[in-house]
């Protein structure tokens, strides 16, 4: 079952066709530079960025662009070399993303926050050859490339992204950094975009464009290759799936660039929409309340986390948030209490989950905006195929039967780099395994049950702690919540829960246990309950329940003083 585009009744609508029968993917023979190419040569004046009051046009975004890809070529990197860009939300993202791209370069988008084992691993598997990153970074990168082929790293300075007087403050306060010695060559942002005449290498949609590292569905980082063509069209699915919002596009990217999901629904898909993009390199709430007032964005994509931090305010003014028009809440669960809950803060706004994975580009589904249907993902995307498999046969389910989500569409990775054992695992004649469980109702919605690996076992029942944790969310003390399954010699594993509490809440373990009671099953029931002041989450706001197995798993070591008792 899949969702198409129907032009005779307008974008918004949506019809189901047989996936069986052949259909081709009508979409641009562009890469994505072309894109930007096309969108300034028809927006030249449009506002393409804006960073605390600074702004780029479209004209001014391709310029820069150009001479980014000419200093690439002219210091030397050559077509199918891998450049990781470890920036935040600036606008040197963008530049050096679509100019490495246009200079034949393949992108390894690197999170600022790595230490340095991440970042090593990450260089080092994927060979890139250079690095774009900031001062204040330069320490862990300089612990992190020893065993890599990193010959040279590009220095940006947010400085330099910053209006007048901000910029000459900003550099005046950090004028006491100390650059560490790197042991290779270090090269000004402003030296690279000064060299001009390097050749521009044409490139082909099928070239690989990014590659994204992903835990994935196997379990070890590895980069998900994605090409022009697998990019560029989830961005015009994502683009072609949204009402009409009031306005030019004015989106909101605060959820990082680095993560595939900020990299489509942020950047890529405003860029095609030939949208402003407003420019946030870090979620704070009160920095975020103050922008989303003074720049008045309409578009919102975001992580649950997000939203909760919003939903959370104690006070919030009618006309606060009234700017926004589409929140679209991605990789994590969105709880449904958030979503019945968020009106009271944003009235206009239609706040709606979506779903996906970095192996998928990452969109596959989303809920419609004027008729979401709480507690599923949505509808496939244009041209996306959807169907629940038996996880061991691949064997196709009947309709309402729960499985392993499978994909197929446009967008789907090429595979994993250098992995083609991995590769063979999770694709299989153009379908994706995703690794999550889940279900399609008669209308075609999908249900996400919850990620395969994070099921609990507990005496013999299998348990889904996204279940659960819709429960807690309905509590009013719970803010936040977490559900993993802690190790248990009698049931194999129990349920324990992590909850975070509202501020100036008070309740006990006890009363949260009586009040699951009532909403579940008793083999469901959280025998443990922890009280926490937050959960340890990525960067992008995703709760990481590995961490809260770890750190449960190290309160379960019995001290050897007392096994000799």
């Amino acid at each position: 079952m899949a969702c198409v585009y129907d032009g005779a009744m307008g974008r918004h609508w949506l019809k189901f066709y047989d996936p069986g029968v052949p259909h081709s993917y009508a979409y641009p023979e562009q890469t994505l530079p072309e894109m930007l190419d096309q969108i300034a040569r028809d927006h030249p004046d449009g506002p393409a960025t804006r960073f605390h009051g600074k702004q780029l046009s479209y004209r001014q975004l391709e310029e820069q662009v150009e001479r980014f890809a000419s200093g690439l070529t002219q210091l030397g990197f050559q077509p199918g070399e891998r450049i990781a860009i470890m920036l935040p939300n600036l606008p040197q993202f963008p530049i050096a993303f679509f100019g490495a791209l246009r200079a034949g370069l393949v992108v390894v988008p690197t999170n600022p926050l790595y230490r340095h084992r991440e970042l090593q691993h990450q260089l080092a598997d994927s060979g890139s050859s250079v690095i774009v990153t900031l001062p204040v970074l330069m320490d862990t990168v300089a612990q992190s490339l020893d065993g890599t082929d990193v010959r040279m790293v590009l220095a940006a300075d947010v400085a330099d992204a910053l209006p007048w007087p901000k910029s000459l403050l900003y550099r005046l306060k950090s004028r006491s950094t100390r650059a560490p010695k790197m042991p290779v060559q270090v090269k000004a942002w402003s030296r690279v975009l000064g060299n001009r005449g390097g050749s521009i290498v044409p490139g082909r949609p099928t070239d690989l464009a990014v590659l994204q590292y992903t835990g994935g569905t196997t379990g070890t980082s590895k980069g998900a290759m994605l090409t022009h063509r697998n990019l560029l069209a989830n961005a015009i699915q994502v683009y072609t799936w949204q009402p009409d919002i009031r306005g030019e596009i004015k989106t909101l990217c605060v959820t990082p660039f680095f993560h595939v999901y900020g990299l489509t629904v942020g950047m890529n898909m405003t860029i095609w929409g030939h949208g402003l993009m407003i420019l946030v390199p870090r979620f704070e709430i009160d920095s975020v309340r103050r922008m989303i007032k003074s720049e008045r964005p309409n578009l919102f994509p975001g992580v649950p986390t997000m939203y909760i931090a919003l939903e959370s305010l104690a006070e919030v003014d009618s006309d606060e948030f009234s700017s926004l028009d589409i929140c679209i809440s991605g990789a994590a669960p969105l709880p449904a209490a958030v979503q019945s809950d968020f009106p009271r803060v944003a009235p206009g706004a239609r706040l709606v989950e979506g779903y996906g994975l970095t192996e998928a580009g990452p969109v596959s589904h989303c809920n419609p905006c004027n008729g979401p249907r709480p507690g599923t993902v949505g509808l496939p995307l244009a041209d996306t195929d959807c169907k629940i498999i038996d996880p061991e046969s691949w064997d196709e389910l009947p309709p309402g039967e729960a499985g392993e989500v499978a994909l197929a569409g446009p967008q789907i990775m090429l595979g994993y780099w250098r992995r083609p054992d991995e590769t063979a695992r999770v694709i299989k004649d153009g379908w994706l395994r995703t690794g999550d469980m889940g279900f399609i109702d008669p209308d075609g919605f999908l249900h996400i049950v919850d990620r395969i690996k994070d099921m609990i076992i507990a005496g013999g029942y299998n348990i889904y702690p996204r279940e659960i944790e819709e429960v807690l969310f309905h509590h009013p003390a719970v803010l936040e919540a977490s559900v993993v399954g802690s190790q248990n010699d009698y049931r194999g594993e129990t349920v324990k829960a992590f909850i975070v509490l509202r501020p100036g809440e008070a309740v006990n373990e006890e009363q949260i246990v009586a009040y699951c009671r009532e909403e579940l099953a008793a083999y469901k029931v959280p025998k443990v309950v922890e009280f926490v002041d937050e959960l340890p989450k990525s960067l992008i706001g995703k709760v990481l329940r590995r961490k809260l197995r770890e750190l449960d798993s190290d309160r379960n070591v019995i001290p050897e003083a007392e096994k000799v008792s």
